[in-house]
C-alpha cells in the first residue's frame, strides 16, 4: 500500500483527500478536523495547506508527515481502521527508508502505484533465484549430475537426470564422444573447476579390473549451473 503515501518537497507525506478515501470519511471533516489540530502552535507544522483541482476548479486539502497522520487518525477506531493505521504506518517507514537509501522515490499516486507494481513483480521473478541460492548456499560438497537435476527439478525447472546429462554433453561440460571418456568432464570444465571425478575400480570374474569414472558437481559447479538457469541463459 505504498501508493498511501507520496514523496512532496522530499518528505514522506499522504494528504487529506487520501485519508478521507482510505478511511471512509467525508472530505470536509477532514479538513475541519485537521484545521482544527493545525489551530495548536505546537502541531501546525505537521500538516501543510494546499489545493486540489476538480474539473477546472482549486478545493483546499492537507498535506500531512507521519506525526500530522498520527494526531489526525487517533480519533478512528474500530478493527478496519486500525488496520488502515498499520498500513499507513508501513507505508510511511517504507517511503523513509526509500529516501535515505536513494531509491527512486514516486512523487505522485500514480507513479507510486507504478513502483508498488514494479516492486511486486521484481520480488515475484526473485524467488526461483531465492529458492536456487537458498539450495546451495550450503552445499561444500560434490554431488551427482542427477543430484543436481533434481535441485533444479524442486525448484521449478522442468529437467530430468537424462535430459540434464545431454545439455551437458552439448554444451561441452562433457564427453559426448562414445568410448571409455563418455560422460567424463571435458577439459574445459575440470579447468573452470566445476567437476570433480571419482574413479572406482571394478574386478571383473575374468580377473580384469576395469575403473568406472563418475562426474561429481562441485560446489562451484553447482552455482555455476544454477546461475545459468536463473539467468534463462538455457532451454531445456
Amino acid at each position: 500500500m505504498n501508493e498511501l503515501v507520496i514523496m512532496h518537497n522530499k518528505q514522506a507525506v499522504t494528504t487529506s483527500l487520501r485519508v478521507a478515501e482510505v478511511f471512509g470519511k467525508d472530505h470536509k471533516h477532514v479538513l475541519e478536523t485537521i484545521s482544527n489540530l493545525a489551530a495548536e502552535k505546537s502541531a501546525a507544522k505537521f500538516f501543510s495547506e494546499a489545493t486540489y483541482d476538480n474539473r477546472g476548479k482549486q478545493y483546499p486539502m492537507y498535506y500531512m508527515n507521519r506525526d500530522g497522520f498520527t494526531l489526525l487518525a487517533m480519533g478512528f477506531t474500530g478493527k478496519k481502521a486500525l488496520q488502515f493505521k498499520i498500513s499507513y504506518i508501513n507505508a510511511f517507514n517504507s517511503m523513509e527508508t526509500q529516501i535515505k537509501t536513494g531509491y527512486a522515490i514516486p512523487g505522485s499516486y500514480a507513479e507510486a502505484l507504478k513502483l508498488a507494481a514494479s516492486q511486486a513483480e521484481q520480488i515475484e521473478y526473485m524467488k526461483p533465484k531465492a529458492l536456487f541460492a537458498d539450495a546451495v548456499a550450503t552445499s561444500h560438497t560434490t554431488i551427482l549430475v542427477g543430484d543436481l537435476a533434481k535441485v533444479l527439478k524442486q525448484n521449478g525447472v522442468d529437467i530430468g537426470a537424462k535430459r540434464l546429462f545431454a545439455w551437458l554433453r552439448e554444451q561441452g561440460y562433457l564427453i559426448k564422444r562414445i568410448g571409455a571418456d563418455y560422460n567424463s568432464p571435458t577439459q574445459r570444465a575440470m579447468e573452470l573447476g566445476l567437476f570433480e571425478v571419482k574413479e572406482t575400480a571394478i574386478s571383473h570374474s575374468d580377473g580384469h579390473v576395469t575403473v568406472q569414472k563418475t562426474p561429481k558437481v562441485t560446489g562451484k559447479g553447482q552455482q555455476y549451473f544454477i546461475n545459468k538457469f536463473l539467468q534463462k541463459e538455457i532451454t531445456v
